[in-house]
């Protein structure tokens, strides 16, 4: 499989005939392009690169989710763990018994190291007029929050 990256320009939009959207791609030996996802929501944990994309999709196969969003949560012994936003069914509740059976579901779909750590059940995720959930906004949260925590164990 060949894989292409393409160098970012300060403010070029277009590279030839490419149009930089910020997402990763690969393109493959038979000249189809498969999407892996937006490069700056790559997810390092453990020395592992891990994409949200391949988590979510495996999160939702499941029937409980609805929605999902997938982030790196900071974290000093790992560099990121993976943290999945639930948005759930209605005929589902948010339990300790459900988080662990999404955890082993997306254990048997993935490697060992891409399932997630933490999951927080939400009734809804952040996102763009356009509908394009907006992990950014979970990531800085997380982020704050990682902060406070520290601050407050300085304290």
């Amino acid at each position: 499989m060949l894989v292409r990256r393409l160098p970012r320009h300060a403010n070029a939009r277009f590279v030839g005939h490419y149009y930089l959207t910020g997402d990763s791609a690969e393109l493959n030996d038979d000249g189809s392009i498969s999407f892996i996802g937006r490069t700056d929501d790559v997810i390092t944990t453990s020395g592992y690169r891990v994409g949200p994309f391949d988590v979510e999709s495996a999160l939702i196969e499941h029937p409980a989710v609805v929605e999902t969003a997938v982030i790196g949560k900071p974290d000093p012994e790992r560099t990121e763990l993976i943290k999945a936003f639930v948005v759930l069914d209605p005929q589902y509740r948010p339990t300790p018994e459900l988080a662990e059976e999404l955890r082993l579901h997306v254990r048997k779909r993935l490697a060992a190291h891409a399932y997630p750590r933490e999951i927080e059940f939400v009734a809804e995720l952040p996102k763009t007029p356009s509908g394009k959930v907006q992990r950014f906004i979970l990531r800085n949260q997380e982020v704050a929050k990682s902060r406070e925590a520290q601050g407050e164990r300085a304290a």
